[in-house]
């Protein structure tokens, strides 16, 4: 499993006193702040949040250490990330898209199709992005359970189970 997870990410300056508007990918968009300090994917900086208003898109928020419009500017398009052990534990069948990154995935007989490079959401349900190993086309699989019937984290892999032609050429 992940030992960080991308929990938002800064869209620019609110204000002209530091402030930043961000974007929350919780699933409780107020629990970003929640989760402790925040850092970039490297670790190279990290911020405690103070959420300070609901705008369109996210909050305006303050991080600490922030104090010009300019330094929030230079944080734009930054995303933050929250210790894995910081989060709440999920229902057995709820994961976090940070977790099935990088996961085998095979099909009901064993054979190996790729393994997912991303996860993607965009409004209806979850998809999983296969990528082939040689390939440089991915395939999207709907992440349902009649599709996806077993995810084994401890394994590393997911079993599938896809509609006919979904991965042929």
């Amino acid at each position: 499993m992940a030992e960080r997870v991308c929990v938002g990410a800064i869209a620019g300056a609110f204000g002209v006193r530091g402030e930043v508007r961000l974007k929350s990918f919780c699933a409780v968009p107020e629990d970003i702040a929640s989760y402790g300090p925040l850092s970039f994917e490297d670790g190279s900086r990290s911020f405690t949040v103070t959420l300070i208003a609901s705008v369109k898109g996210g909050f305006a928020a303050r991080l600490d250490g922030i104090a010009t419009k300019e330094a929030a500017d230079a944080l734009r398009g930054s995303r933050l990330y929250a210790p894995r052990d910081a989060l709440p534990a999920l229902p057995d069948d709820e994961y976090y898209h940070a977790d099935l990154v990088g996961l085998e995935v095979c099909d009901t007989g064993g054979a190996p199709l790729g393994r997912v490079s991303a996860v993607l959401n965009h409004g209806a349900s979850d998809l999983l992005e296969v990528r082939a190993p040689g390939q440089r086309h991915t395939t999207l699989v709907p992440f349902t359970t009649e599709i996806v019937p077993t995810v084994d984290l401890t394994a590393g892999r997911i079993v599938i189970d896809p509609p006919e032609g979904l991965f042929d050429d």
